[in-house]
This record gives structure tokens, C-alpha cells and sequence, in this order.
């Protein structure tokens, strides 16, 4: 580790490492990090994380640090002792593990002791590379996956947590092309999917909502925008043009990086009449203080003209966080059928802290959220389940899903 520790403070070229601070700093810094977490991160239970026996061991590695850059190293992997896409730090080093699933292409899981390939994310390189649902993974940059999954891999050791850092080690760093070894039926290939350059560093969209007419059925796809305020008059404006639409799909699979709920209500009351519940919060930090459990649904109301006709919500491993509750409330308030794969299932809401001498930020889950019906949202299913192993770069089998449900739903 402390080699490790050296060489990453000598690397050029890493984002705002100039400033180091002193032993005593960083042990602060890591003390403050681990007591915000233990206070208030919502998901210890869920997980079997046993934070305190974990605190000593990172403690260690802090003393061994000499550079902002190796703390960060050392941060990094103790966040991912959660296992958790939605905690993460809010910096970085070029060496650092892509943001999953905001900037991944891949996602994976292990199958029972099988590391396999889930979906992949429509337009980036690894469909265009032809990666496909279902191939087995067999290395990554000619490490043996194992031992490539084992690099990130945190204490507590579960089909979970090997996923989580599968997921990691697929999706590369943030300067590194990636060759992933793949095994469909018998034959092992190499794949290439950073071959034409890094895409998942320059993510880039047309506009904050794109739109066309299917027949007589609009299409709004809604992209990575979320956390923007602008985007409810983007939406307004779309809709506003297909209120004649005999139906409606709305593409979330293209919003991966969380936003606000003024944004998500603001969407929602487009498509009701009276104020209805949306999702259910419980505040996690409350419950541990006094072990009174604090819970309360939140309502969305009716905002201009309402869309009445029939809604599909298309969702998949890319639909992430405020996406996902925007998912569920449609399908709690009965205003949409949701059509796809299982989403990204990040935890809860978050929040975000900082650490008072690097000023490194943080995010961590703070409060459980949950289906109207009570089902934790990352648990949450769609109504119409999609295989996409049959899907490549010529189709996408979500979208015709929808497309085939809707002709026999508006007739």
C-alpha cells in the first residue's frame, strides 16, 4: 500500500493535488469521515458492514500518506467498503475508478461464482465494440477477472459486493483504454471499447430533451439533466407540442446521475389531476439519535395541463436515483406502465458533507425511500420486463417493447 501511496503522489497530471497537509490533517479528515457515516449513512443493516472493526484498519493507511492524491486513494477505498454506486467521493485521480452508473457503459453481475455481462448502455463503445448482454467475463486488460475484481473488493464479501467491484473494474479509469476478455458460448474474444477514443469521459447531449412521433404515440427521451431546473421548461415545451398523442413514451434510460424532486414533481404534475403521494422517505440520522424511526410521503401536485392518455416509462440500468423515483411514482400513481430492465438501484437520497481540512467532499445515503406501496425503491421491478441479450447496436428491444404494447393498448 504505502508503495502504492508514493507512486500515486508522483503521478503528473492529477487534478488539484499541489496542496499536502500534515499527518495530523489527513487522520482528522478520515476521523470526520467515518463519524458523518457512522451517524448517518442509512444502510449498515442492509449491508452487514461492521464500520467500527473497519475504522482502525484505514487509519493505518492514512499514517502511511504523504500527498492529497494518496489520500484520495485511500478515501476511495473505504467508500467502497459500502458497496453502495450512490456514496462516492467528489474529486478524483486519473487513476480513480469511473463513476458507475453515471460514467460506465457496462453493467454486470455475478451470477452465482459467473461474472456476467447485464446490459449495455445504448450509443457508448462497449455495444459499439459488440459486447452484449449475457457474455461471460474472463479478463479485463489481460488481468483474470477474479483478480481484477479482487483490487476493489471490500471486506464484507457477498454476490453484492463482488458485483459493486466488478462493475469498477469494468468500467476502467479515467485515462486507461480498456481490452475486456469475453466468453460467448466457448469462444473467448477480446473486446475494445474505448478503440475510438474515451467516450465515457465527454459524455455529451443534443439537447435536455429530445422528441419525435412514433405513428400516433409521441417519444420524449429525457437526458442526463435532471439536476437542472432548466429542464422543467425543456419538458413543458416538448409535451406541450404532443398533448394530441394518442400515447406517450417517456425514455429514462439516459439519466444516470440523480437530479432534485422539484424537477421530478415538476414532471409528475404533468401527468395528473389531483395531488396524489409519490414516495416515501424515512431519515435514517433521527432514528439512530433518539430510536424514534422519523418517516413521512411526500405528495407531488397537478402543474399545468394535464397528459391524460396512455404513459410508458422505459427504465434501465442507466435510470438512476431521481430517474428511479420518477419511475416508481409514475407506477404508484397508476400513470404510467414502466417497460424494462431492473434500474440502477441506488440507495435512498443523498447528502453531501466535507472534510474540514482537504475540503474533499462526499456524498453518502441519508434517508431509505420507498414505493408508495412500501417496497424499497431498490428493490423496485418494471411492469413489463425486457430481455435484452437479443439487442445490439442495430435494435433496441426496450423501445419496440413499448412500441408493440402501446398498438395493442390503443386501439
Amino acid at each position: 500500500m504505502k508503495k502504492l501511496l508514493l507512486l500515486l503522489c508522483c503521478l503528473p497530471g492529477l487534478k488539484g493535488f499541489a496542496q499536502n497537509f500534515t499527518k495530523q490533517q489527513y487522520a482528522a479528515d478520515l476521523q470526520y469521515f467515518w463519524q458523518t457515516l457512522n451517524d448517518n449513512y442509512c444502510y449498515f443493516q442492509k449491508k452487514h458492514v461492521d464500520w467500527q472493526k473497519l475504522g482502525p484498519i484505514y487509519a493505518t493507511q492514512v499514517d502511511t500518506v504523504t500527498c492529497r492524491a494518496g489520500f484520495v486513494s485511500v478515501m476511495e477505498r473505504a467508500v467502497y467498503e459500502l458497496y453502495d454506486h450512490h456514496c462516492g467521493l467528489r474529486t478524483n485521480n486519473a487513476d480513480s475508478r469511473r463513476l458507475v452508473p453515471t460514467s460506465a457503459d457496462i453493467w454486470a453481475e455475478y451470477q452465482g461464482v459467473k461474472p456476467v455481462i447485464v446490459e449495455v448502455r445504448k450509443g457508448f463503445g462497449a455495444e459499439k465494440a459488440g459486447i452484449k448482454a449475457g457474455f461471460e467475463v474472463v479478463a479485463i486488460n489481460g488481468v483474470p477477472v477474479a483478480k481484477a475484481v479482487g483490487m476493489f473488493l471490500p471486506h464484507t464479501v457477498n454476490e453484492e459486493s463482488k458485483s459493486f467491484a466488478l462493475r469498477l473494474a469494468l468500467n476502467g479509469d479515467h485515462h486507461t483504454p480498456r481490452k475486456i476478455t469475453l466468453n460467448n458460448g466457448g469462444k473467448v474474444t477480446d473486446y475494445f471499447p474505448d478503440k475510438d477514443g474515451l467516450m465515457l469521459e465527454h459524455i455529451i447531449y443534443p439537447a435536455f430533451v429530445e422528441s419525435k412521433m412514433i405513428g400516433s404515440t409521441g417519444y420524449i427521451k429525457v437526458n442526463n439533466y435532471l439536476f437542472d431546473d432548466a429542464m422543467i421548461t425543456r419538458f413543458d415545451s416538448v409535451l406541450d407540442k404532443m398533448m394530441n398523442a394518442k400515447a406517450l413514451i417517456i425514455d429514462l434510460r439516459e439519466t444516470p446521475s440523480g437530479g432534485n424532486t422539484s424537477v421530478a414533481r415538476a414532471i409528475l404534475g404533468r401527468f395528473i389531476t389531483k395531488e396524489q403521494f409519490y414516495q416515501k422517505h424515512e431519515l435514517y440520522a433521527e432514528e439512530k439519535a433518539t430510536g424514534i424511526k422519523r418517516s413521512w410521503e411526500e405528495i407531488v401536485s397537478p402543474r399545468g395541463k394535464a397528459y391524460a392518455k396512455p404513459v410508458v416509462v422505459l427504465a434501465d440500468h442507466w435510470t438512476g436515483s431521481i430517474a428511479e423515483g420518477i419511475t416508481i411514482a409514475f407506477d404508484g400513481m397508476k400513470r404510467a406502465t414502466v417497460i424494462g430492465t431492473q434500474m440502477a438501484r441506488l440507495n435512498g437520497a443523498v447528502d453531501g458533507f466535507e472534510m474540514p481540512n482537504t475540503k474533499i467532499g462526499f456524498s453518502i445515503a441519508t434517508e431509505r425511500l420507498y414505493h408508495v406501496n412500501g417496497q424499497p425503491r431498490e428493490f423496485y421491478n418494471p411492469a413489463i420486463a425486457v430481455d435484452v441479450r437479443a439487442q445490439n447496436a442495430g435494435n433496441d428491444v426496450i423501445l419496440q417493447t413499448a412500441i408493440n404494447y402501446l398498438h395493442k393498448t390503443i386501439k
